[in-house]
Formats: C-alpha cells, structure tokens, sequence
C-alpha cells in the first residue's frame, strides 16, 4: 500500500511540490472543487471571444449555437478524460507522455505546450489588461502590466491557491453572467437573431472547431490540476466533474460571445471588452463588470502560467534526470513565461482577433494527435500500468526515445495539412470539401487507430501493475522489503 504522510495535515498556500510524485499522504481536495474549478476557468471572456468568431467568421446565430455545443460535448470528453489521469497517477499531464514519448522524446509535445500556454497567456493578458486599464483609469499596456504582476503571485502560490481562486470566480462569473444574460435579453430582440437562419456546411463546422479546439488544447495541463485527489476518488466521477464544469462554463461564455458579436457588427473587432460592458450598463455597475472580467481571467490565465511552469521543469528534469525544482529555478521559470506571454500581449493588442482564431485553429494539428496517443495509450494498451519512477530514467522501461509514439504523432500531424484552413495557410483539401477544415477530425481518428494497432504489437514491455514511487520522506529507515512492497503498490 502507499505510505502515508502526515504533511498531508499541512495546509500551506505555498505548494513545495512541481512535477514529482503526490504521495497519499498529501492527497487532499473534493470533486465540487474541480467543478468549481473548471467552471470559473471557462466563465471568462476569452472564451466569450471564441464563441464570437463563429459569427464574426460568417455564421449565423442559430447554426453557430448548435455547432459550438457540439463541440464542447467532443472536446469536453477528450479533456476530462485527461483529467481523471490525475488522482490515479499522482502526476501533472506532460510527464506522463514519456511513456509514448520516451524520455527525451516527450519534450517533442512539452515544446508545443508551452507555444499553446504563451498564446492563451497572451490573450488573455491582453483582454484583462484591457478590463484592467479601464477599471484603474490608466494606459492598456499598464493594465497588462500589472495584470502579469497578480498572475506571478498567484501562480507562485501554486495548487492550493489555484483551487481557491476558482472557487471565487466561479461565483463572480455566475452573477456576472446572470446579469449581463439579463440585460441582453431585455434591450435586445434575440428571437430574431435565432430566426435568421442560413445553414453553411463550412460556418457550422468552424464552429464545432472553434469550441473543440478551446476544450482539447485544456488536455495537456488538465490532470496538473486533479493530480493531488485522493487515489480513492472514481476516475468516473473525476470525468464528469471536470467535464461538467468546464463545458457549462466554455458554452455559457459562448453563447453570449455569439450574441454579443451578432448584435455589435463591426464594431466587436477591437473593443470586444468594453463592448460586453457597455452591455451592463455604465457607472459602478460597469466597474463591477470590468472587475469581473479581470478576475475571470486570473483562473485562466494563472492556470497556463502554471502549466508553462509546470511543462519547462518536465523538459528541464527529462536531460537532469531528477524531478526535484529548487525554489529560484522555479521562480526563474515562472517569470520567463509570464513575461514572454504579456510582451507577446503588448505587441499584438491590435490584431487580436484575426490572429487568435488563427492560432486557437491550428493548435488542433498539434494537440488532437498528442490526445489521440496518450489517451489510447493510458486506457486501452497499459490499461493504466505505468511505471512511475521509470519515466525519470532514460535507461528504463520507457527509453530516451519512443520511435511509434513519435512516428505516430508526426504522421497524425501531417495527414492533417491537407485539411487545415486558417488566414495564413489553407491546405489543397479545404476547397474540393466546400472550404471545410476538417483537420481535427483526422488528426483526433487516425493516430488513435494507428497507435492502437501498432503499439498492440510492438510496444514495450508492461508492468503488471501500476507502480508508484516509494516517498522517500517516509520511507528513510524503513526496512528494503517494506519499501519495496510500498513502490508495487
């Protein structure tokens, strides 16, 4: 069995652990809080943007509600499967991917991640910079500023604090999307948004596109934040707290991004926060909306900075061979992150919406085959039997390099090009398909196929058993059989 801790009882903000092992010991937190969680972390208006491209991009509002559901329903169930990896592998989601990966090999996706953390930092820099730097009285660029400066607190507070945050945004979220719903439906004709319709093959699946993309590109950091559950907890009920939570608050936001857009024309494009506020009204109750719209994006933003973090030190730890992060280097990651991502912000605040639904689109390509390999790999090829403690030695089970991992996922890569359609490349496929991308489809498909068929045959060796590291904190001075028994179990 595994050793318990009694530093569980400890209940520092400050979390003292990165990328190791969450030993039973330390195991805390309940399944409303993962609600919670996910929920606030969606209530925000990054997401009320994406729900707005779907219109801004040439859908109506019918359709564009109909195609967005369906995608959270997809993406949605990609994501929380990622997420009840968590409780059972005590670990955050990217180090994981060295048992398809290899050790070395798995810093391949760990790159991309971080690319996909600086984006959404970025964006979401820029939009609570903005709610910022209206609430304040001061300058954008000091929103985003200071804005960058809570995301390091916070993010340097790590786990528990997360956790807490969430909880507050999702309350916040709810009554501030309670109102604004509100004030929607009372100055505005909405049913005849909803019937004008012109169904379009290419807007409908823009849309499923745009709301999977948003719930898929969650996969790579969602289990960072289920790892400390207790083993005990049901990877069902994980699956469906997570999920429930995130896909209620991503089509909330969505819904209304989708009216906003529809009701504002061109006048969304660059004033896409103050818009939504205007919406509310002026006054303080509009200080209380760009209050909410800035601390919304905290949750989602500090969850990609600490998921940067998060992914930098399993890079870092994969060549060093040890999952132990020092304070400072910690420190040092943290701020390199945040600050690449708010430059990023500064110099693109005036482009945002073409060039984010650009990005959101094409990190399908990267992240659909990464999900496809891991998920098939973790619940039907080891059926949850990992190695633990092997994934930091190069010279174990799992290799620097996992060739059919790698392979797989460059093919699940390329066999997508010929279906993307964004403003900067369009694949020769798009046109023959009545300019649809469908590049998720098969970048989600045919990787989980040719993985499973390959790696059924060719894959290495698998324990019999999930192994778990011993917690050498506890387990100094116990006898070699103990501490042997402890790791099998």
């Amino acid at each position: 069995m595994a050793v318990p801790n009694d530093r569980g009882a400890n209940k520092s903000m400050i979390e003292r652990r990165s990328i190791d092992y969450i030993p039973d010991g330390e195991r805390h937190g309940r399944l409303f809080s993962q609600f919670t969680l996910w929920l606030g972390a969606n209530l925000q208006i990054t997401a009320i943007v994406t729900g707005a491209l779907a219109v801004v991009l040439g859908g109506d509002v019918f359709w564009s509600l109909i195609g967005l559901l369906l995608g959270q329903l997809l993406g949605g169930g990609v994501m929380a499967l990622h997420a009840a990896q968590g409780p059972k592998l005590g670990l955050p989601q990217m180090i994981s991917s060295r048992v398809q990966f290899g050790v070395y090999g798995a810093v391949i996706p760990l790159v991309l991640v971080c690319l996909m953390y600086i984006g959404f930092s970025a964006s979401g820099s820029l939009l609570a910079g903005q709610a910022l730097a209206q609430l304040l009285h001061v300058q954008d660029w000091q929103g985003i500023v200071i804005f960058a400066g809570l995301i390091v607190v916070a993010t340097i507070f790590g786990y528990r604090a997360i956790h807490a945050i969430g909880r507050v945004a999702s309350v916040i979220g709810v009554i501030a999307f309670i109102y604004l719903f509100g004030a929607l439906l009372e100055g505005n004709d909405v049913g005849a948004l909803l019937d004008n319709k012109h169904f379009s093959l290419s807007s409908f699946l823009l849309a499923i596109s745009l709301s999977a993309s948003w719930q898929i590109a969650f996969g790579p950091y969602v289990a960072d934040y289920s790892r400390y559950l207790p083993r005990s907890i049901s990877a069902v009920k994980t699956f469906w707290a997570v999920g429930l939570g995130s896909i209620i608050g991503a089509q909330a936001s969505m819904v209304f991004g989708v009216f906003a857009a529809a009701l504002a024309g061109k006048q969304f494009a660059h004033h896409e926060v103050s818009f939504i506020v205007s919406l509310g009204g002026t006054g303080v109750v509009a200080a209380l909306l760009y209050f909410s719209v800035a601390f919304g994006k905290v949750t989602i933003t500090t969850l990609n900075a600490y998921g940067s973090f998060m992914s930098i030190a399993t890079i870092v730890s994969g060549f060093r061979g040890n999952r132990h992060i020092s304070s400072g280097l910690r420190l040092t990651y943290i701020f390199a992150m945040v600050g690449v991502a708010t430059l990023l912000a500064l110099l693109g605040k005036d482009s945002f919406l073409k060039d984010f639904s650009a990005f959101i689109l094409f990190l399908l390509a990267f992240f659909t085959p990464w999900s496809a390999i891991n998920l098939v790999d973790f619940y039907c090829v080891t059926k949850e039997r990992y190695d633990i403690p092997a994934l930091s030695n190069p010279d174990g089970r799992y290799g620097r390099w996992n060739w059919i991992g790698i392979s797989v996922y460059v093919f699940g890569v390329l066999i997508q090009m010929p279906f993307i359609s964004t403003h900067f490349y369009t694949g020769p496929l798009v046109e023959p398909l009545g300019d649809t991308d469908i590049s998720w489809i098969i970048g989600l498909v045919v990787p989980a196929v040719a993985y499973y068929l390959i790696a059924k045959k060719w894959h290495s060796a698998i324990p019999d058993r999930l192994i778990l590291p011993v917690d050498n904190d506890t387990a100094e001075g116990m006898p070699s059989d103990l501490r042997s028994q402890a790791a099998l179990n």
